[in-house]
């Protein structure tokens, strides 16, 4: 609980350094916290690359349409069974929150999407923590960690990713 309250008074209090809410997301605040989330972070042309942990993520940016967009790739698309289909369609209502279960380029993905110039930053290491999260939790919990009903161990295991991202964000 008081981990809890402790984050919610990081994001509310900004440092002096901090960025304005106010000022648009731009492609080099994108990459300085991409760069605090992961050192080896990499920009090849409109996207960067990162990997956390072990999971690869690509993060898209198109300035001239205003959007952002996390990308974890999970499976492919043709071993999903309609069981796997209804499940991550029920998880996309539920479970996943910000993050989405979506198919392109004949593969299951998580995604997050979001407008660049209204993105802050915790909005973007949120929505990178539950992309990697759901992406992770295919196959067992379908779940972004963001919020997790009930009174098992999983909701703990998952909201440590987000945790350990917003304290690598915190002083940008």
């Amino acid at each position: 609980m008081l981990r809890a309250l402790l984050i919610v008074l990081l994001l509310t209090v900004s440092p002096v350094f901090a960025h304005d809410a106010r000022d648009p997301m731009t492609p080099e605040r994108v990459a300085q916290i991409l760069l605090a989330l992961d050192p080896d972070a990499r920009a090849v042309g409109a996207r960067a690359e990162m990997t956390l942990g072990d999971v690869p993520v690509t993060v898209f940016l198109d300035e001239g349409a205003n959007r952002m967009r996390v990308m974890v790739p999970v499976a492919s698309a043709e071993a999903l069974s309609p069981e796997d289909l209804t499940r991550v369609l029920q998880a996309n209502f539920d479970t996943a929150l910000d993050a989405r279960y979506a198919i392109a380029q004949g593969r299951l993905w998580s995604v997050f999407v979001h407008p660049l110039a209204e993105l802050t930053r915790e909005q973007l290491i949120l929505g990178i923590g539950q992309t990697v999260n759901l992406a992770q939790s295919y196959g067992t919990l379908y779940t972004s960690g963001a919020q997790i009903f009930g009174q098992g161990d999983s909701g703990g295991i998952y909201s440590d990713l987000i945790e350990e991202l917003l304290e690598r964000g915190e002083a940008l």
